[in-house]
């Protein structure tokens, strides 16, 4: 192995305390401060502003801006349909910038990567432009210096199309990148683009029998990636 393309959102990000007041506020702001319609849109979404947690699955855990655009708004379409989907991106763009915490012990695991020559990137469902600016806000951009958000390919998570791009752009083969992420849709994606490795974390949406069909390796985190990869190393 000698990439890795992590997940953002509950892989390297805090998913609840990342999200949960962006949620809050725009679907307050879309339903014009009817604080009931906000809340039935949370709810329809799969988000429960008290626990401040998503169901596994649901489109606000795995979906990209169009997929939760698409589930909101069904008979929107033409440019009523892209102002929404700008207007939304414009939100969770800011929200990355203002909001967004790293997981615990996140930085200093993508430290000891780099140091051990691991090329890496980052493969989300946010924008291509808000998971960069919230990566530099964080201060960790140096460690990814490969985003590819959903508005970045032709065909977004599960479909294979942003590890055939990290592959592109660094010259690696599929075979030697591990995919990291919290959710089916990244592990169908690493499945999909035939990598090497398809690795759960359990620290954002999903539960271990969420993932345990599809993943190589179910992790607490990403703080346990170099131990497992140093493992793998060892076996052969």
């Amino acid at each position: 192995m000698r990439g890795i393309l992590f997940d953002k959102d509950g892989t390297l990000i805090d998913f609840g305390s990342s999200w949960s007041r962006a949620y809050r506020e725009l679907s307050l702001d879309l339903c014009d401060g009817d604080s009931d319609a906000a809340l039935a849109l949370l709810a329809a979404g799969g988000f429960d502003p008290v626990s401040e947690r998503c169901q596994p699955g649901s489109v606000l855990a795995a979906g990209n801006t169009l997929d939760i655009a698409r589930f909101w708004f069904p008979t929107l379409s033409g440019s009523e349909f892209q102002a929404l989907v700008t207007r939304m991106d414009g939100v969770f763009y800011e929200n990355g910038i203002r909001y967004s915490v790293l997981l615990p012990g996140a930085a200093e695991t993508l430290a000891q990567l780099k140091r051990s020559g691991y090329t890496m990137g980052v493969a989300t469902s946010d924008g291509t432009a808000a998971t960069k600016a919230a990566l530099a806000s964080l201060d960790v951009t140096q460690y990814l210096p490969y985003v590819f958000g959903y508005d970045s390919v032709p065909r977004p998570k599960p479909a294979p199309d942003m590890v055939h791009g990290f592959c592109a752009a660094t010259g690696l083969n599929a075979a030697e990148i591990v995919v990291i992420g919290d959710n089916s849709h990244d592990l169908e994606m690493a499945r999909s683009a035939g990598a090497g490795a398809a690795i759960g974390v359990l620290s954002g949406t999903s539960r271990e029998a969420d993932l345990a069909p599809l993943a190589d390796a179910i992790l607490p985190s990403i703080c346990d990636l170099p131990e497992w990869l140093r493992s793998r190393q060892r076996a052969a």
